[in-house]
């Protein structure tokens, strides 16, 4: 009887989170946790999940290798969360499989390319409180963004005051490239580095035939102070 009780306690097969719900669809596992008031990501997402939909909570920041376990992964959904910090291994170990991936409507401005370009899935990343800038403008050129959203990624805030409040791809359309400006800020800043490396080497040239100059000038006046051997022999 305590070994029937013992067979029936011992979970089989992989288990669900805490306030998940997990489904067959069509012969892959779904795990289903929205809106279940999460603040992070499950630890103990079955390994075999294909579907994982994780919207609707308040979920804040992705880790590094959050879903690094989760192979067989194919669609993940972290929309209308509160995602403000993505890390750049955030999405490590699912690059290959992913198909969709749902960052809308969070609190993102920016993101490391890192994590978004390694991807092959279809990227959604629309309603976010994005800074328009070198990197946004990679995702936005390199990524396979979802095309039904991409006019909906706007400049929350931008280099220039008249682009905010305007969409991404149509500033860039009108022809502003802010990774040339990026370029620029950096070539500024190694000329100023430069010149400044070189002003020093010229002050300590100066410097340095003051200096020899002066020690000259005392030997000189030395010698001229000293009694002539003409002197001396008369």
């Amino acid at each position: 009887q305590a070994f029937f009780c013992l067979l029936l306690c011992v979970p089989w097969g992989s288990s669900c989170p805490p306030r998940c719900q997990c489904t067959e669809r069509a012969g892959a596992k779904a795990v289903l946790c929205s809106s279940r008031h999460l603040e992070e990501i499950p630890k103990d997402i079955p390994k075999d999940a294909v579907f994982l939909k994780l919207d609707a909570n308040s979920i804040t920041r992705i880790p590094s290798n959050a879903f690094r376990h989760l192979s067989h992964l194919e669609e993940l959904d972290l929309s209308r969360n509160a995602i403000e910090k993505i890390d750049r291994a955030a999405f490590k170990g699912v690059a290959a499989g992913l198909r969709t991936l749902d960052l809308s409507s969070n609190r993102i401005r920016s993101i490391p390319k890192e994590a978004l370009l390694a991807l092959n899935a279809k990227l959604r990343l629309a309603n976010n409180p994005w800074h328009c800038e070198c990197a946004l403008q990679e995702v936005l050129w390199e990524a396979r963004l979802d095309p039904d959203s991409v006019q909906d990624i706007t400049c929350h805030t931008a280099p220039r005051q008249e682009y905010v409040g305007k969409p991404l791809l149509q500033v860039l359309d009108a022809g502003v490239n802010f990774c040339s400006v990026r370029q620029r800020t950096t070539d500024v800043a190694m000329f100023i580095a430069m010149f400044g490396w070189f002003t020093m080497v010229i002050v300590y040239v100066i410097c340095y035939v003051r200096h020899n100059r002066e020690d000259i000038c005392k030997h000189t006046d030395y010698l001229k102070s000293l009694p002539s051997t003409q002197g001396h022999a008369e």
